[in-house]
């Protein structure tokens, strides 16, 4: 625990005191406000209305955030030579993945509670609770750690933070792509795909309506375990090589 909890805060300080991180998030919330202004206020809506369409352009910045800011935290050491230091040192892989994970976790959730504004102006003039939106932010912090699981296991092989970008952005499409590829089979295949799906089953139909169901919290939960187990493996691989 000693050795992770060194890398999350060397991972953490990392990320606030850098100017990529910073513009990366700048970004991702002006286009989540210019979203939110342009389409989820546009007309006259129910406030319910209005909060699914937040969540539902949020979603898209939470798997963005996701990937930008996890594709090169392995991949990074791996070119810079830095990564032969951590494989030489008493760390285990474990701890090396799972500080980098949680290091990279905690600066989405400040990227998510700064956008907190914008559902909280649907609260102050229309009719929803507040459970309503500390589900639909579960949500994105759910859907958020699945897409950062994904960017640390594409790192974790990837010889270079190009490959690793793009392999993370390839692996994410798919998961993506499950349901409407399930709509064109028939029988169990059909369901189980439907339920492999990142987004249209558990996000679209939980998450963005203010539902919660724990089936959807245990497929994040273990979707991110898969790819942060597959990281961890795919390291302990490549050290012996």
């Amino acid at each position: 625990m000693r050795a992770t909890s060194i890398i999350y805060r060397r991972e953490l300080g990392a990320y606030l005191r850098s100017p990529f991180a910073w513009v990366i998030a700048a970004v991702l919330l002006l286009v989540d406000g210019i979203l939110f202004q342009g389409y989820a206020l546009q007309g006259e809506q129910l406030s319910a209305i209005v909060l699914e369409r937040f969540f539902y352009f949020s979603s898209g910045v939470a798997l963005a955030a996701g990937l930008l800011l996890s594709f090169r935290l392995i991949s990074e050491e791996r070119q810079t030579h830095s990564l032969v230091l951590l494989n030489t040192s008493p760390v285990r892989d474990t701890e090396i993945i799972v500080g980098k994970f949680l290091a990279a976790l905690t600066f989405l959730a400040i990227l998510l509670l700064l956008s907190l504004y914008m559902p909280l102006l649907i609260k102050v003039r229309g009719k929803i609770s507040g459970a309503q939106i500390m589900v639909g932010y579960l949500g994105l912090f759910l859907l958020g750690s699945a897409a950062l699981s994904i960017g640390i296991f594409a790192s974790s092989f990837a010889k270079n933070q190009l490959v690793a970008g793009v392999s993370a952005l390839a692996i994410l499409f798919v998961m993506l792509l499950l349901y409407l590829f399930a709509k064109k089979l028939d029988g169990g295949v059909r369901e189980v795909l439907q339920e492999l799906d990142l987004w249209w089953i558990h996000f679209q139909n939980g998450f963005m309506r203010g539902v919660l169901n724990l089936k959807d919290v245990v497929y994040y939960l273990a979707v991110t375990y898969f790819f942060l187990l597959l990281a961890v493996k795919t390291l302990e691989a490549k050290r012996w090589q």
